[in-house]
């Protein structure tokens, strides 16, 4: 395994939770500690990425963020990692992609919350996505009729299952939504109250 990347062995379900945590927050928290839970996941990674293309501004720099993520997120289960800038990848279809290529034998599951799925055909090649692991989407507060009703949920209609559990070694494309207790915690709310300086 190259330096700087996470262990894992074959026949292990790990969820990725990828984003730029800027900052990190009791939401990231709870939607990964519901996710290790619900799903029978053997671990979570934090794809602490390098940038998002999908907002103008640019993050706070890696160091602080993953400094933050590890302060805020301190299970041994959860590997806090900047990953996707060790693999020079920015699109998560090709983060995917190579992961498969690194880790052979693992079984990988996305995941996001439901805000996510309202934009993700926006996301570069999201059917690929889908299309290449589960997907596993957590309740997040005002956005569960619009993530039930999303352009990609009803692209990927047939291939909802009902429980979180059913991802755990199920192959692609299928995809479920998991009520869960809400926490209203974002970044962006965090960074308006000024918390959050860069």
């Amino acid at each position: 395994m190259r330096t700087g990347f996470p262990i894992a062995t074959k026949g292990m379900v790990i969820g990725l939770l990828g984003g730029s945590f800027d900052p990190a927050h009791e939401g990231h928290v709870h939607i990964t500690r519901e996710a290790l839970k619900r799903m029978g996941l053997d671990r979570v990674w934090w794809l602490v990425s390098p940038g998002n293309p999908l907002k103008a501004r640019q993050p706070a720099p890696m160091a602080e963020r993953l400094a933050r993520a590890r302060a805020v997120m301190p299970d041994p289960r959860v590997v806090i990692t900047d990953l996707e800038a060790r693999l020079g990848t920015r699109a998560t279809a090709d983060t995917l992609r190579k992961l498969r290529s690194v880790y052979p034998g693992v079984h990988f599951v996305w995941l996001m919350g439901a805000d996510n799925l309202v934009q993700f055909h926006r996301w570069n090649r999201w059917r690929d996505i889908l299309r290449s692991v589960p997907v596993g989407v957590l309740a997040r507060p005002g956005s569960g009729v619009a993530a039930r009703t999303s352009v990609a949920a009803r692209a990927f209609r047939v291939n909802q299952v009902d429980r979180g559990e059913n991802l755990r070694g199920r192959k692609a494309p299928a995809w479920c939504f998991v009520n869960i207790p809400m926490n209203g915690a974002s970044s962006s709310a965090i960074r308006a109250r000024g918390e959050w300086k860069r």
